[in-house]
């Protein structure tokens, strides 16, 4: 038997929490079909090719995981379990924010657009900072490619037989790759430096991210902006999709900044001071309105399957008056 069932906290949507996560289309180490969500997994116990796909509507949901060619066993599942509760946020509670934002006129249309979202983490801290430092002064589309030909290049491969289906790298599969090697896949030098040094303080047990898990967000903030080639939005974007800080919208994000500007109908555009100033009544949930206001655009440029974004009622209601 490689097939087992995972519980998950109501309302889920598998697809809009996957496209939260994967950001843009041809994302190759977060894959989906329209029904089922692929990753490799480079586990303790080794390398395993995961599955997902959601069983039950957005009010009784669970999850069917697939180890395509192995069989579960304990430890395995054990930590593909761990996994996929990272990243795909399986046992969140929202009720809190749901129930602000019932009362809340501007949110709660778009609470309800898209309910049943849960908030994605990166598999690791160390893959949130990679995946920032490929972002810095980039285009999202951009990054996301460079990100595909680091796992393609240093990423473990998967077990099935894809030969597009690589792990996103282990700070072990980047200590001693060569800096001509990350130039080549496009990255600059500097980067590159700051991947690298990343890498292998973590290989050699000098440095430790996960840690930063008990820190208090200015104390996990200061340590971050610590590293070499992070300064403050690499710092924010790591709290939020690597630390699961959900009320931190990282201010200095261009396009999120954009994004807010536009929902709002702002007519001048967004300083970091700006952002804090206009999500202050918003503020324990900041980190969520910026997950909602990326999947408002990925559903505007046609990413999102028309089918799976409908408006209730009181939703269109709010929408109509805005």
């Amino acid at each position: 038997m490689n097939t087992f069932f995972l519980e998950v906290l109501a309302p889920f949507r598998l697809d809009l929490t996957v496209w939260t996560l994967r950001r843009r289309p041809d994302n190759a180490v977060d894959r989906w079909d329209g029904q089922t969500y692929r990753r490799v997994m480079p586990l303790p116990s080794g390398v395993v090719d995961v599955a997902v796909k959601q069983v039950g509507p957005p009010e009784t949901p669970s999850v069917q995981v697939v180890l395509e060619g192995q069989r579960v066993c304990t430890p395995v599942k054990a930590e593909v379990s761990s996994a996929l509760h990272r990243l795909l946020g399986l046992t969140v509670d929202l009720g809190p924010f749901y129930r602000f934002t019932a009362r809340q006129r501007l949110l709660r249309g778009m609470a309800e657009r898209f309910s049943g979202m849960k908030p994605p983490r990166y598999a690791s801290v160390f893959e949130g900072v990679i995946n920032a430092i490929a972002c810095q002064q980039l285009t999202l589309t951009v990054g996301i490619r460079l990100l595909n030909r680091l796992a393609t290049a240093c990423g473990v491969a998967g077990s099935n037989g894809d030969a597009m289906a690589h792990a996103f790298p282990r700070p072990e599969d980047l200590a001693e790759v060569s800096p001509l090697l990350l130039r080549e896949l496009g990255f600059s030098r500097q980067k590159g430096r700051a991947i690298i040094e990343l890498a292998q303080s973590i290989a050699e047990g000098v440095l430790d991210l996960e840690a930063l898990e008990t820190l208090p967000d200015a104390a996990a903030l200061d340590r971050l902006q610590h590293l070499r080639g992070v300064g403050r939005w690499t710092a924010e974007y790591v709290l939020l999709r690597g630390l699961g800080r959900v009320h931190v919208f990282p201010g200095d994000d261009v396009g999120a900044r954009n994004n807010l500007r536009k929902w709002l109908g702002l007519t001048e555009p967004l300083d970091y001071e700006g952002v804090a100033r206009t999500l202050r009544r918003w503020q324990r949930f900041g980190g969520l309105i910026y997950f909602h206001l990326l999947l408002g655009r990925l559903a505007e440029a046609g990413y999102l399957q028309a089918d799976c974004l409908p408006l209730s009622d009181s939703a269109r209601a709010v929408l109509s008056r805005e």
